[in-house]
């Protein structure tokens, strides 16, 4: 669970706390399924911030074992899970920047790579590994999450949290440690910004706009932006992210919310031979 969830769901069994207390007196088996019931989270808020599949991976690894050698600093005043998150936002915030973060991307420079995206028809299905319609929804999912890329890091940070994950604007503020007033403040202009580009630019938000996934699909191919044997978000799928994050939006209905149902109805995704990479962490951690 996370920080999004645990505040609307029943109390979980065991409890965060008496897992945290166990894995103190030593109990691997405490700290394996406190790893994993926090796992799905942390990678899914290192995707949205990182964009590629191996590094979000590579981070949520380091964020679990930054978290498992900390645990005793862990002093129980605030829900274990924010804790958690306060240290994958640190981390998320301050990681080396990635080969496609090096160039900072701006909407602009997205929109004009769209513009020299021309449109394509869809292969032959019978050339492909998978089916078109996944296809598809892997170049919808790439070019949205590179469109978060456009946003700096704190902006992205707080939408990612505020209006794909729901979270309330005191709990994301404590996540940032800023003032949950400046928590909102970053969401409302990562919003506009957002807003504003997919209403010019995207067909999923403004049917007038000529920007349709099914043209861009085999363009994404050719630029290799997409890789049909390497899927970074069509892959592991384990629900749409409105099925495990409640909504608590109502007090940030200020301007057209289409846009951001189109990132809340992409996959809530797990990591890759997550099991191994648990063992891989309590190993590296030299958890005692």
């Amino acid at each position: 669970m996370s920080p999004v969830s645990s505040e609307y769901t029943t109390e979980l069994s065991p409890a965060d706390e008496d897992l945290v207390a166990q894995a103190r007196q030593g109990d691997l088996s405490a700290l394996d399924a406190l790893l994993r019931r926090h796992q799905a989270w942390v990678f899914n808020l290192a995707l949205r911030m990182i964009w590629r599949r191996d590094l979000a991976e590579d981070a949520t690894q380091e964020i679990l074992i930054k978290a498992t050698t900390h645990l005793a600093a862990f002093e129980g005043r605030s829900r274990f899970s924010t804790w958690l998150y306060r240290i994958a936002a640190n981390h998320l915030m301050n990681v080396r920047r990635s080969e496609m973060e090096e160039r900072k991307m701006t909407f602009r420079d997205m929109s004009q790579s769209l513009d020299e995206c021309l449109d394509m028809e869809l292969p032959d299905p019978r050339s492909l590994p998978i089916e078109t319609g996944l296809l598809v929804e892997e170049a919808k999912l790439g070019c949205i999450t590179a469109m978060l890329m456009c946003l700096d890091r704190p902006q992205r940070l707080a939408f990612i949290l505020g209006e794909i994950f729901g979270v309330s604007s005191e709990l994301g503020g404590e996540v940032m440690e800023i003032s949950r007033e400046n928590f909102r403040q970053l969401l409302s202009r990562a919003r506009h910004d957002l807003y504003q580009f997919m209403n010019e630019k995207c067909g999923l938000v403004n049917e007038a706009n000529p920007c349709r996934c099914t043209k861009k699909a085999a363009a994404f191919m050719k630029q290799g932006w997409l890789d049909p044997d390497n899927r970074q978000f069509t892959d592991m799928r384990m629900a749409a992210v409105r099925e495990v994050a409640q909504d608590r939006l109502a007090e940030l209905c200020e301007i057209d919310r289409a846009h951001a149902e189109v990132f809340r109805d992409a996959p809530f995704c797990t990591p890759r031979e997550g099991a191994t990479r648990l063992r891989e962490i309590l190993a590296r951690s030299n958890f005692s």
